[in-house]
């Protein structure tokens, strides 16, 4: 397998296990540092390696009436401070290829929406960036069927690049997680992220709605991935769940970030060993 280096930072087999975590999307720039800064303040004494992570724009919302973030140039700003005032790397989706050179002039890493981790064009045009790349499965493939995304992004020459889990389609509003997934991409040369927030969440149900989503299903599974011997967990957050402009009914409360990832990293430990 290869290992995928951001910044400081090594994911893949015999490294540390990483937290990508943050809000779904940048609500605020002084929110967003908040949650930033909140989140290494827990994990810096586990000497936990840490990807923050918010989207500065989210292009499929269920309506356009929906928040979807402050855009490009805005949410590259905040993301930049986020760098230079929390000092960790940061991730952030990439929706169109017109982003895709400003995007990586800030991004430590890229990341390929699952509703477009088919699209060739953008898989190039990311992978000419020579950034590390995170595509995230989409809801509709199997595990298997990610070689052909790998294949597209590493003819650029770029092979920095992860995986992540978020379940599959099963029925019409509902995802399903097949731990098996976390091994057969992994057999595919890459390490794998298992994204436990948007894997609860209820399709079609508005995000706002309390139906939305099952927050109560997040430790369950996390502690199954990590169990299973992925490399990264990708956790969206909000010190206020429901009261965040997206995704609100899958996020993790920050308040519980910190007990999670202490049993996270006592599975992540014996699996290792």
């Amino acid at each position: 397998m290869n290992t995928v280096n951001v910044d400081k930072i090594c994911i893949g087999t015999g490294h540390p296990l990483t937290l990508i975590a943050g809000p779904c999307v940048i609500e605020s720039e002084s929110l967003t540092l908040r949650i930033a800064e909140e989140i290494r303040q827990i994990v810096e004494p586990l000497k936990v390696p840490y990807i923050f992570k918010a989207s500065y724009e989210k292009d499929n919302r269920s309506s356009q009436e929906h928040y979807r973030g402050p855009g490009l140039d805005a949410g590259l700003r905040i993301l930049e401070n986020v760098k230079k005032k929390i000092g960790v790397p940061v991730l952030s989706d990439v929706h169109r290829q017109t982003d895709v050179a400003a995007a990586a002039s800030v991004l430590d890493v890229l990341q390929v929406p699952a509703f477009l981790c088919q699209q060739t064009s953008l898989l190039l045009a990311m992978g000419s960036s020579g950034k590390p790349l995170n595509v995230k499965k989409g809801q509709f493939l199997a595990p298997q069927a990610m070689k052909g995304v790998i294949g597209k992004i590493r003819s650029t020459g770029n092979s920095s690049i992860l995986l992540t889990e978020r379940g599959t389609t099963f029925g019409y509003d509902r995802l399903v997680c097949d731990m098996c997934s976390i091994p057969l991409m992994q057999s595919l040369g890459c390490p794998v992220v298992f994204d436990a927030t948007h894997s609860v969440r209820r399709y079609g149900v508005p995000s706002s709605s309390p139906d939305g989503g099952t927050p109560e299903f997040i430790e369950t599974l996390a502690r199954a991935a990590v169990a299973s011997g992925c490399d990264a967990v990708f956790l969206e957050t909000h010190p206020e769940p429901m009261t965040g402009l997206c995704d609100a009914s899958s996020m993790l409360p920050l308040k519980q970030l910190s007990s999670l990832w202490k049993v996270l990293l006592v599975l992540s430990e014996t699996v290792r060993q």
